[in-house]
């Protein structure tokens, strides 16, 4: 028995042996991985140089990238209000009624008008041939004048003769030329009414009736107003008008809202106004329908709107199938890529510093020596800004941890692969 425990015991000691010594391996084994890790570190920043993130500049196309995003609107929304107060007769249309241009929506009572209409139709009546009745009478007194004054003339004339030759006194001579004269200025005061070819008194009678006449049409067009008509197509998106309700001139009692074209109305910044042109072809996406529908830039407001200091976009949908699935109030957006300059120079806008007003980049030698260069801005857009002189197409620009250098400082690099990693970067 005492043989046996003590070769057990032997058997344990030499298990643990063989235990410790694996775990010692492994201890081994991952102090060498920790040891590689920070020596691999250590080769980043090595020499105390910091690691930089740089980017090799080229020329490119400099793009801008503008997300525009607003409401869909009908091509118009007109609210509709009689010209005149009435009493409603008639209704002739429906909430969501499809209507044409010039279909009656509301019918106002008449019947007064009715009876004002006849009544100047018949004054216009009158006055016109009072008018008739000037003329006429106007021309019977012209002839006669006239007539009488050639009698009268002539039996002057006789006279005349007859006196030069001592068959009549000179009384009766004065007497035939005071009925000439008197003969004469009646024709004078007939003829002397006439200008452009009417007499003054018939072109009173005349005007009189065209004043009667007009009255009357003005009221027949203030009947025809009382039929309150749509003004082009659309769909009936408001009403507030029942049979036997008084409505007051001007209050709204219709909306017409027209579905014919389907625009997206968007505000965008200054400097996106600024190279943003009409004609240009986008894909407006509608979030409630899920749907992506073509459209086209038809309007870019021409001045800044005071109050939000935004511009005002209009994409109207040049799809057909928009006007009949989209309704107006549902958001949507889109964007466009727009050319700013061809083949010219940019950075990240990271890399660009600006010091004691001057603007400056940081340019990475071969030698890993960094060389602090003041530039010229040109454009701008979300990512990039252009460098119109101070680099050249090949260098090396830095573009994070700039706060870590100095003109002159030896710096370790890695390629810049965007914000995510430039933000790491700044963070380690």
């Amino acid at each position: 028995m005492r043989h046996q425990s003590g070769q057990l015991g032997r058997m344990d000691r030499k298990r643990l042996a063989a235990v410790g010594a694996v775990c010692f391996v492994l201890l081994a084994l991952a102090l060498r991985a920790y040891m590689g890790g920070g020596s691999e570190e250590k080769k980043k920043v090595s020499h105390g140089r910091p690691l930089v993130k740089v980017v090799t500049v080229a020329r490119a196309d400099m793009m801008r990238h503008i997300a525009l995003s607003g409401q869909t609107v009908a091509d118009a929304d007109i609210p509709l209000a009689p010209k005149y107060t009435g009493r409603v007769t008639e209704v002739r249309a429906k909430l969501g009624d499809e209507v044409k241009a010039g279909d009656v929506l509301m019918v106002q009572d008449t019947g007064d008008l009715d009876i004002s209409i006849a009544e100047t139709a018949a004054a216009a009546g009158a006055a016109q041939a009072d008018a008739r009745e000037a003329r006429a009478s106007y021309d019977a007194n012209y002839i006669k004048a006239r007539n009488d004054l050639e009698l009268e003339q002539a039996k002057y004339e006789r006279n005349e003769y007859l006196y030069s030759i001592g068959a009549i006194s000179q009384d009766t001579l004065d007497s035939v030329k005071q009925e000439y004269l008197a003969s004469k200025a009646a024709f004078d005061v007939l003829a002397d009414q006439v200008e452009g070819g009417s007499a003054a008194s018939v072109e009173s009678k005349a005007y009189t009736a065209e004043k009667a006449q007009h009255a009357t049409d003005a009221l027949r067009r203030q009947r025809e107003d009382m039929y309150l008509r749509a003004p082009r197509s659309g769909v009936i998106g408001y009403r507030n008008a029942e049979v036997g309700a008084i409505v007051s001139a001007g209050t709204k009692v219709f909306s017409l809202v027209d579905t014919s074209h389907i625009n997206v109305d968007c505000t965008i910044a200054e400097a996106d106004a600024a190279i943003l042109k009409t004609g240009l072809p986008v894909e407006v996406t509608i979030d409630a329908l899920g749907e992506d529908y073509a459209g086209e830039i038809v309007y870019v407001s021409p001045a800044m709107d005071d109050a939000s200091k935004t511009y005002q976009v209009r994409i109207e949908l040049t799809d057909e199938s928009a006007r009949d699935t989209i309704k107006a109030g549902l958001f949507a957006h889109t964007a466009v890529d727009i050319l700013q300059r061809r083949a010219t120079l940019c950075v990240p806008k990271e890399a660009l510093l600006s010091r004691t007003g001057r603007q400056i980049l940081f340019v990475v030698g071969e030698d890993g020596t960094v060389e602090l260069r003041e530039v010229k801005v040109g454009l701008m857009n979300d990512a990039e800004v252009e460098i119109l002189d101070g680099i050249e197409p090949g260098d090396t620009v830095v573009v994070t941890n700039q706060d870590k250098l100095q003109d002159g400082k030896k710096v370790e690099t890695e390629p810049y692969e965007g914000d995510d990693d430039a933000s790491e970067a700044s963070a380690s």
